[in-house]
């Protein structure tokens, strides 16, 4: 634990991304302010999801950024800090020029929120015409992306004062290594660029039939739901983390096999592959994206040719063939390696180092 400053930092934290809505921005909001919240002086204004897990809607955003600003506006003093916790907020960035001294900027990356403009279409041309204006008036912001890839495609829109932090994750089982079952598992939200369809059209045909897929999480992209039609697949839905935990340890694999789509989207991290070798899952992911951070190639995981079937079906092959003494040694390495590289206490004192080194170059002293 990294001891406060004294006088110690203060800290504003602002994001539209918390609980109960799901997804991977949720989970850096809540797990990197709580650690944060044990380093430095945390002001948080977090902005719920809906109770069935969705983001909030669009009223309840332009609600929330009023209220930011007219608190912030009230404050006797301004903070040291205003980190914003995805890049489709930036315009809060603008509030720190109502600040004497004026705060420093850092707006945290994920994937989806610099790549959007990769799609394309007037939207797409819209959203990136948004991004490079904000990079225009946020010359000295600070990006923190969650991992190399990201950070790429923010230089993309013109932020270039970028970061990188690859993420964590808090689940946790017995370090123990389960027995297993002969099927595998595919856990995350169904959209095109995660892969699901993909593996079940072109990489299960090719596994023995008595391999089956069973896959949990919500389906986010109507096309995706062609899944439920393979008679092979077993549809979990949404789990909660016992849940989650047990299936990572009981499968044969875990599988990450996104793909690489047209419109340019692409994983910002992967947390799903961090938090299945964390618990004592064998993970095979895609090597594409932030993919490539989230799995340490060997020893947390394994990664695959993205969008290559013969290759997924010769390493899941290689992973079946193991006997129990090596897929023993494996985990017990991969689960010890997976939760030192991977904790939220290492990603919070990673982004207090760039706390620092933001308020030095603002030649701050708090």
């Amino acid at each position: 634990m990294v001891s406060k400053t004294s006088p110690p930092r203060t800290v504003l934290f602002i994001t539209r991304k918390w609980p109960p809505a799901v997804g991977g921005m949720e989970t850096y909001s809540a797990r990197l302010t709580g650690e944060l919240a044990r380093r430095v002086n945390l002001d948080l204004a977090a902005l719920p999801g809906r109770a069935n897990g969705l983001p909030p809607t669009a009223w309840s955003i332009l609600g929330f950024a009023a209220g930011v600003a007219r608190d912030y506006l009230r404050r006797k003093e301004p903070p040291a800090i205003i980190h914003i916790g995805d890049m489709a907020c930036w315009p809060f960035a603008l509030l720190a020029r109502f600040g004497n001294p004026r705060p420093a900027v850092l707006l945290s990356a994920h994937g989806t929120d610099v790549s959007y403009h990769r799609r394309g279409g007037w939207k797409g041309r819209l959203y990136g015409a948004y991004l490079r204006l904000g990079a225009w008036l946020n010359r000295n912001a600070t990006v923190i992306a969650n991992s190399s890839a990201t950070a790429r495609v923010a230089a993309e829109s013109g932020w270039l004062g970028v970061a990188v932090v690859p993420l964590a994750t808090d689940l946790a089982g017995s370090a123990s290594v389960p027995p297993h079952g002969r099927h595998l598992l595919f856990a995350g939200r169904l959209i095109e660029q995660k892969g699901c369809l993909w593996f079940v059209r072109n990489v299960l045909p090719l596994l023995p039939p008595e391999i089956r897929l069973k896959v949990a999480g919500p389906i986010w992209a109507k096309a995706e739901a062609a899944i439920l039609d393979d008679p092979r697949v077993d549809y979990l839905g949404s789990l909660d983390k016992d849940a989650l935990v047990a299936e990572y340890r009981n499968a044969l694999c875990v599988i990450v096999p996104n793909i690489e789509p047209a419109s340019g989207e692409f994983e910002g991290f992967g947390l799903v592959a961090v938090e299945a070798s964390a618990v004592g899952g064998v993970v095979l992911a895609s090597a594409t994206g932030g993919l490539v951070e989230a799995v340490i190639d060997g020893e947390t995981g394994f990664l695959v040719p993205p969008g290559d079937p013969p290759a997924w079906r010769d390493k899941i092959a290689k992973v079946a063939a193991w006997d129990e003494t090596r897929r023993s040694e494996y985990l017990t390495a991969a689960i010890a390696r997976s939760r030192q590289a991977y904790s939220w206490g290492r990603v919070a004192d990673d982004v207090v180092k760039i706390y620092d080194g933001a308020l030095a170059a603002e030649g701050q002293v708090r």
